[in-house]
């Protein structure tokens, strides 16, 4: 499930993550929240697209979003929102369409901006 230690990721662990440039890392908030404030590197992927997102060819993927498209064994993707439930949702759908190893952040944003202060 959307709880279970291997599918989530600290803030801490994040942090290590970006400082290594080694995830990829997708907000699923509405762009106005995401405007408002978000995690560095994170790209806004909202959750009402995640599905039809992911199912583009990565040529598309890329041309839409401006980052390489996920490929499905990927260990590196990371899904963020404000507290953690609508990442969660995301996490479910991409789990569905094969994408295994794919994570969420716990405590979202709200929990980012509590540790990391940005």
């Amino acid at each position: 499930g959307a709880n279970s230690k291997a599918s989530l990721v600290t803030p801490s662990q994040l942090k290590a993550m970006l400082s290594n440039r080694s995830v990829q890392l997708f907000d699923v908030r509405n762009p106005d929240e995401y405007q408002d404030g978000h995690i560095p590197q994170a790209i806004n992927l909202p959750l009402n697209i995640v599905e039809e997102s992911l199912k583009l060819p990565p040529e598309s993927f890329k041309q839409k979003f401006e980052v390489k498209a996920p490929g499905k064994d990927d260990d590196n993707i990371v899904f963020n929102c404000r507290t953690g439930v609508r990442s969660g949702e995301a996490l479910g759908i991409a789990r569905q369409m094969g994408f295994h190893r794919a994570r969420h952040l716990k405590g979202g944003y709200v929990a980012w901006v509590e540790q990391e202060g940005n």
